[in-house]
């Protein structure tokens, strides 16, 4: 008899924003056991067979525009409310469950996964992690994610500092498992210099990662512009390109209430500065220089070997991130760019960001979390049910209003009034939602900030 063919792996990725989803479905690639999972690469990658996505319905919801840049596939998308979502995980049969969400949002799925799933003999194994740096909220948004079977770190350092939080509470730390960024990779970079020394090699390139949240004001904004402008016109040899998240009218992870876009329009730009789209590994394959705040590009950069800096012109603080990147040999301001700066980051610093920029390492980053999964998978009692740190009796005060804004109860069922779960959103629905949508941006994006400075008179 000829051997049996491997069940394929199934696996559901639900996702709040473009960028959650393009971590939460490489990551799915990257973790599942079993050969019809191919490795995913790291960007544009083919997720594979088994993959079902669910984008979580909500203020950052990505377009299509949005999901095309991301470049990653999936055997079906469709848009849910967590209601919805958790309809689906009671009657289907899936393999590995990926939150890419929020902290708010994990918490408020995994209680309601914890009650369709009672009395299930078996149960997919919940995954969830970080999109990027982690440089706020530590103990909030690991608590909040504290119950999934992995808490997936990026680095050895996040590894370490998110066991130290769960231990120090009490809490169950050994979901903690170290990865890394599922989208690095990449050609590394060639050494290219200016195009004065070069003249038959492409244009000398910086690039500015803009990111939608930092800084978070007109004033700061403008005067990075101003200076990205500036930069352009003292190196007219060079290509500058102000790389942008998102159009306006499009959300990311991160509120963008004044997008550079509209301040740019206020500028004379020279003609070797331009303003970019498209996915970020595309950018880096023609970058001699990434600047940026305290973007996640900047990891991506180093892993490639490009010279990265972090900009210190505004103060080195924890409001905008770049806290995190001291001791790295990256933080450098304008006038050190201007004048011919080019920085060397600091190799055990990387290191410990798990940014193998030699190579080898990252290849067998998610060895561990793998074979954890099969492991989990291939217990023969099936899991135990899911145990978050938060419920009902530890925090009375905070878990119910978590669950309220995701329409469930304490105990993780549908509260009354819940969006239907049991049919798809008629033509009239859709409408309503879209123009719900749209009104709620341009409050963000329009009235708030107009709200705010009236406030500051």
């Amino acid at each position: 008899m000829p051997p049996s063919t491997p069940k394929p792996t199934r696996i559901a990725v639900l996702a709040d924003s473009d960028t959650r989803w393009k971590w939460g479905a490489l990551t799915a690639a990257r973790i599942a056991p079993g050969p019809t999972m191919e490795t995913a690469s790291a960007e544009g990658a083919q997720a594979g067979p088994g993959l079902d996505g669910f984008l979580l319905r909500g203020r950052s919801t990505p377009t299509a525009r949005q999901l095309a840049e991301v470049g990653v596939r999936a055997d079906s998308l469709r848009e849910v409310t967590a209601v919805e979502f958790l309809r689906v995980m009671a009657e289907g049969e899936y393999d590995v469950v990926v939150l890419a969400l929020v902290g708010g949002g994990v918490q408020a799925v995994l209680h309601g996964l914890k009650r369709v799933w009672e009395g299930r003999a078996r149960r997919p194994v919940v995954v969830t992690g970080y999109v990027g740096v982690v440089y706020e909220k530590l103990a909030d948004g690991l608590l909040l994610r504290h119950g999934a079977d992995l808490v997936l770190a990026n680095s050895r350092q996040d590894a370490e500092r998110f066991r130290a939080v769960y231990e120090g509470v009490g809490a169950d730390a050994s979901s903690v498992t170290e990865v890394a960024l599922p989208f690095l990779g990449g050609a590394a970079y060639d050494g290219g210099r200016d195009s004065a020394a070069e003249p038959e090699r492409r244009p000398h390139t910086v690039v500015f990662a803009a990111q939608p949240s930092v800084p978070d004001n007109r004033r700061d904004r403008t005067y990075l512009l101003e200076r990205l402008v500036r930069h352009a016109r003292l190196h007219p040899k060079r290509e500058v390109l102000l790389k942008l998240r998102s159009k306006p009218g499009e959300h990311t992870t991160h509120i963008e209430e004044l997008p550079y876009q509209k301040l740019a329009q206020r500028f004379e730009l020279p003609a070797n500065f331009r303003l970019v789209y498209g996915n970020m590994g595309e950018v880096l394959d023609r970058t001699d220089l990434l600047v940026t705040i305290s973007s996640t590009a900047a990891l991506e950069s180093l892993h490639r070997r490009i010279p990265t800096v972090v900009l210190t012109d505004l103060g080195v603080r924890e409001a905008l991130g770049n806290h995190h990147f001291v001791g790295s040999g990256c933080l450098a301001s304008w006038d050190q760019l201007d004048a011919g700066h080019r920085p060397e980051a600091d190799q055990e610093w990387v290191a410990r960001q798990g940014v193998a920029s030699g190579g080898g390492a990252y290849a067998t980053a998610f060895d561990a979390a793998r074979e954890r999964v099969a492991k989990l998978l291939a217990q023969p009692a099936g899991l135990p049910p899911l145990t978050p740190y938060y419920t009902p009796a530890t925090a009375p005060g905070y878990l119910p209003g978590i669950l309220a804004r995701h329409h469930l109860g304490p105990d993780g069922s549908p509260l009354p009034g819940a969006p239907a779960a049991d049919r798809e959103p008629g033509p009239v629905r859709q409408i309503v939602r879209r123009a719900a949508r749209g009104a709620y941006r341009h409050g963000v994006q329009r009235v708030a900030p107009v709200i705010r400075r009236m406030g500051e008179l």
